[in-house]
């Protein structure tokens, strides 16, 4: 119930007061209000503009913070507003962005609560005084809103915020007078690849940049757990593949991600496994930098270029057998020596002594040429197992880990996704496959539903787009699945089994 001042007791009795106060204006008739009523209106409608922009912020800050838009199935706060409420897109982004606003600028939303700034004003005062360094920000608004309330106009306000800009910014003893002295960025290689991140950034850069973060940043459904720094992380991430695949790189062409798969002889022969010594290269190989294992080379595989490339070990055992069998072939010892074979009997002729090691040395390389030729000449036994082997021929291995060093054949360049199909791949779904993501399958990456390493074709019942979190999060390190269902639907397995509703390729009005 309303007190006798007619004050609402409740927030519902408050929204009640609100529809019925705009109901009454709108049904009354403007044109015979007095002049002196109209403009008063227009002012308090101003005022009470203001006044909602700040309570629709708080609301949605609180709303958005407990993630309750999840409970229907959305993946943002933007998602659930657009939605809901029937906005655009743009609407939604605007009153995500003011409860970020007013989070960030309390002085000046408490002045919107009041009326006392009109919502363009203070989005106005809000963007001056982000250009101000830390701690100087909240005094600065104080000042503005004082000269806002005193009647100031927004000229004025201008002038006021750039003295107070400039002030900041006057350059102490020893910077360099042209603002490069703020601006660095480090990149450090860390433990497996890893990297570690640090810099001092431009208003301009941190402006771009806080914006792509936002934008890409964005929580991916009920499914994404990720804290706000992970989702930064992973959005910095795709908007350099992003820019990557644009072709706008110097010296890239347009070319995607290339993998080498690095595959053993023996492996290709399928002979028993490698050495402790080939697993302990492999394993320190795999931690250099721009090296792949795991899940990670899964991901990396879906859709990049890849080149085979067959290495191998010298078999030292192996290699003295052969030269053996060489000697032997002429009569020799492994040693080169010999008995005499005169048959005159009695004789004296000395025996053929071992042949010394510098000559041992050499035939021991020879033999190691002829037998690297015979192994990996454009018709040697690696480019021929590799063709077959890795193309899908009889005998194929589904699963070639990363092997040992020594090159002994290389394939062409071939796109992991040929053109036709992936223009097929992107007829089909406009969107991402993954059920309820609504990322457009051009920013998204194509996914082989059973990964390459476990013998997945490159066809067309085999892909989909994936946006870049649900591929290389959900998928390749979650453990999430994907699958093509006979009617073109697409399913998603979680980890411990459950299947969610799928949904199938939109439709061309989409």
């Amino acid at each position: 119930m309303c007190d006798g001042v007619g004050q609402p007791s409740t927030v519902a009795e408050a929204l009640g007061m609100l529809e019925r106060a705009l109901d009454h204006l709108n049904a009354a008739d403007a044109a015979s209000l007095p002049s002196a009523v109209q403009a008063e209106a227009l002012r308090a409608l101003e005022r009470a503009e203001a006044k909602h922009t700040a309570a629709r912020a708080r609301v949605l800050a609180a709303f958005a913070g407990q993630s309750a838009y999840e409970d229907d199935g959305q993946g943002s706060a933007g998602a659930w507003l657009r939605w809901q409420t029937r906005i655009t897109r743009g609407a939604a982004a605007g009153a995500v962005g003011w409860a970020h606003r007013v989070a960030a600028h309390p002085v000046i939303g408490a002045a919107l609560a009041a009326g006392e700034l009109s919502e363009s004003w203070a989005q106005q005062i809000c963007a001056w005084t982000d250009r101000l360094p830390a701690g100087r920000q909240g005094d600065a608004e104080e000042i503005l809103a004082a000269a806002a309330r005193s009647g100031v106009d927004l000229t004025g306000l201008g002038g006021l915020a750039q003295e107070m800009h400039e002030r900041s910014h006057r350059d102490r003893d020893g910077d360099v007078p042209d603002g490069l002295a703020d601006r660095a960025v480090w990149l450090d290689t860390t433990i497996g690849g890893a990297g570690r991140l640090t810099g001092d950034l431009s208003a301009g850069c941190s402006a771009t940049l806080s914006a792509v973060l936002e934008s890409l940043g964005k929580r991916a459904g009920p499914e994404d757990i990720r804290t706000a720094a992970q989702r930064r992380h992973d959005a910095l991430e795709e908007a350099c593949r992003r820019l990557i695949g644009t072709g706008m790189l110097p010296d890239r062409a347009g070319q995607p991600t290339q993998v080498q798969v690095h595959v053993t002889l023996s492996q290709l022969r399928d002979l028993p496994g490698a050495s402790q010594a080939e697993a302990a290269w492999a394993a320190a190989r795999a931690s250099q930098p721009g090296w792949l294992a795991g899940p990670e080379a899964d991901a990396a595989g879906c859709d990049a270029t890849g080149v085979p490339i067959v290495t191998g070990h010298v078999d030292w055992t192996a290699l003295d057998h052969l030269t053996g069998i060489y000697l032997a072939s002429k009569g020799l010892r492994a040693d080169g020596s010999s008995e005499c074979e005169c048959t005159c009997g009695g004789c004296s002729c000395p025996a053929r002594g071992p042949l010394p090691p510098a000559t041992m040395a050499r035939l021991r390389q020879t033999m190691l040429r002829l037998a690297a030729d015979v192994m990996s000449g454009p018709g040697g036994l690696a480019s021929w197992l590799r063709t077959s082997q890795l193309t899908g021929g009889p005998g194929a291995s589904p699963s070639l880990p990363l092997a040992v060093p020594v090159p002994l054949d290389t394939g062409e360049a071939e796109p992991t996704i040929p053109p036709h199909l992936r223009r097929a791949v992107l007829t089909r779904h406009r969107r991402c496959c993954f059920p309820g993501c609504e990322v457009p399958a051009m920013a998204c990456q194509i996914h082989h539903f059973i990964p390459r390493s476990r013998g997945g074709a490159t066809s067309l019942g085999n892909l989909g787009p994936v946006c870049a979190f649900h591929h290389l999060i959900a998928i390749h390190r979650w453990g999430w699945t994907l699958g093509l269902n006979p009617d073109g639907t697409i399913s998603a397995t979680r980890p411990e089994g459950h299947i969610l509703p799928g949904h199938g390729p939109p439709s061309r009005a989409a």
